[in-house]
């Protein structure tokens, strides 16, 4: 692992100051007194007070889907483990490499070469990279985790409940340093019985993590997607880039790591039973019956996260289509319907664009390409009225758009740059595809990845919704940057679609076919990195 120390600095920093501030503090005039709570009971205590059912349901709740969400991300990480300030990704550049490779300058080193093996008792699911199976864990996730922290919220604010999360007096300031400085210099302060209230510092984190770390960690959530940041430039913009609310999206679930291994260090040395006691069986005695269930409830917890490592690797397939059915219809109903609009100035190209994919191997687009693709021809056919075979020098004449866009990989990394090529309508209106048409469908000269050996074999393809092919950003590009598309880039002609991931824009494009039903194609998912490894048809996010 490497970090930039001047990163390193700003983000620890504080809490190093903080913790002198202590110090300082506890040397010079002592540890400030803490006041020390009466004894309550029920009786004696004023409400709210205790754990209601629905605390203790949501609290599980939010542990188990926080443990996915936590353990998919990273493996999404480990496919591009390298996070950045800035969005062009160039290597040297990021400020969190967790990996110890260097990007070697002296051969071709594709993204798919950068992704890290991650051990599945940290990742889901684990071993070699992954992110498709990854995505639908933590997606999935993610819905359950938020559904779940609204029904928490709006149960605290209508039964009273929110007094004990959320401050009323700025007087929690001098309370929650006051805390402060005794933990930070290894001493105890007294403890208040958590069943009636918390210390100053504790309420303070329990709202932090409620109100600040969870409603960031959704709002960074679509500063990576496509679709979102191609309709509303201004999104991306406000964590200053895609990048940028990335690196916060890691940051954040930081955060909730320390915050968890804070909070049960606390809980068990500040009285292990009785704190149980209180979260899971929702009373404020000393038996061990809460000991017993948590600790079996945690059980459960390790066993479920086991049954989706090994869900993910046996039953792939099972996956792919839960998330479709559940985690598709939401995203698609907050992200497909507005077109793609934005685009960036001759001054913000990228001066490095990662590669990625399989290189062409075929004898075919070798023999093209030897030829600089003077006798390549695009073939169109399908359900058209019109099928054709076009040259590049065809394309051109049918018209040319230009545009300057940002580049969405799956895996993470991101890169701005110029595309020019034909735009798909004008092919459509020359084809025209019947009116029962549903899908385009992209065939590449080069080759897909399995997904149980990691090894390329098979034509690599992918389809568009027709409504998606109508997008005015839809573009059969043949030149990058102002000049002809390069072999490693695409050559001679790739698809991009600005409101989607970047494996669905295919890469040295042999042939289109206009479709009635994806279904018919091949295994039926839409695309080969859907039917071989397993990503989701999902890829506006």
């Amino acid at each position: 692992m490497h970090i930039r120390l001047k990163t390193l600095l700003v983000l620890v920093s504080p809490l190093l100051l903080l913790v002198a501030a202590a110090y300082i503090q506890w040397g010079t005039v002592g540890l400030p007194p803490v006041s020390s709570s009466p004894t309550l009971a029920p009786e004696t205590a004023a409400e709210p007070y205790g754990f209601p059912a629905w605390l203790r349901i949501t609290h599980y709740v939010n542990f188990l889907f926080l443990i996915l969400l936590i353990r998919s991300g990273l493996q999404i990480l480990a496919d591009h483990p390298r996070l950045y300030w800035n969005v062009h990704c160039t290597p040297g550049t990021e400020w969190l490499r967790l990996t110890p490779v260097e990007v070697p300058k002296d051969r071709v080193w594709t993204t798919k070469d950068d992704s890290r093996y991650l051990s599945p008792w940290i990742g889901l699911p684990g071993y070699r990279p992954t992110v498709g199976m990854a995505r639908h864990w933590h997606f999935l996730s993610a819905l359950f985790w938020v559904g779940n922290g609204l029904v928490f919220v709006v149960l605290l604010f209508c039964t009273g409940q929110w007094q004990r999360l959320v401050p009323t007096s700025w007087q929690i300031v001098p309370d929650a340093w006051a805390v402060f400085v005794h933990y930070a210099t290894f001493h105890l302060p007294p403890e208040p019985n958590g069943f009636y209230h918390y210390n100053a510092l504790q309420q303070f984190a329990y709202f932090g993590v409620v109100f600040v770390l969870a409603p960031l960690a959704m709002l960074t959530g679509p500063s990576m997607s496509p679709a979102f940041t191609a309709r509303f430039t201004w999104y991306p913009r406000l964590p200053g880039n895609r990048q940028v609310g990335r690196s916060i999206h890691f940051l954040i679930m930081c955060a909730f790591v320390v915050f968890i291994i804070g909070h049960v260090t606390m809980v068990v040395l500040t009285g292990f039973v009785r704190n149980m006691n209180h979260i899971v069986v929702g009373t404020d005695s000393a038996n061990p019956i809460g000991l017993y269930l948590g600790l079996a409830g945690i059980g459960v917890v390790v066993l479920l996260n086991v049954f989706a490592n090994w869900m993910a690797w046996r039953h792939p397939r099972a996956v792919q289509h839960a998330a479709k059915a559940i985690v598709s219809p939401v995203m698609g109903f907050l992200l497909d319907r507005p077109a793609p609009v934005a685009e960036f100035g001759r001054a913000d190209i990228s001066p490095f664009f990662w590669v990625n994919g399989t290189m062409p191997a075929c004898d075919e687009w070798k023999r093209l390409a030897a030829s600089d693709f003077k006798g390549y021809r695009l073939k169109v056919y399908g359900q058209v009225e019109n099928p054709v075979e076009l040259s590049l020098d065809d394309l051109r004449a049918l018209g040319q758009k230009t545009q300057i866009t940002l580049h969405h990989c799956i895996q993470g990394w991101s890169g701005i740059a110029e595309w020019g090529g034909l735009p798909l309508t004008e092919l459509m209106k020359l084809v025209r595809p019947g009116p029962n048409v549903k899908a385009v469908v992209f065939y590449s000269f080069g080759e897909g990845v399995e997904f149980s050996t990691g090894v390329a074999g098979g034509q690599y393809y992918d389809s568009l919704l027709i409504a998606n092919a109508r997008n005015p950003q839809t573009l059969l590009a043949y030149e990058m940057n102002y000049q002809p598309l390069n072999q490693l880039h695409g050559a001679p002609l790739r698809l991009r679609v600005e409101n989607q991931l970047g494996f669905k824009m295919v890469k040295w494009i042999q042939a289109i076919e206009f479709v009635e039903d994806i279904r018919s194609i091949n295994q039926g998912e839409g695309g080969y990195a859907e039917d071989h490894e397993y990503f989701g048809e999902l890829a506006n996010i």
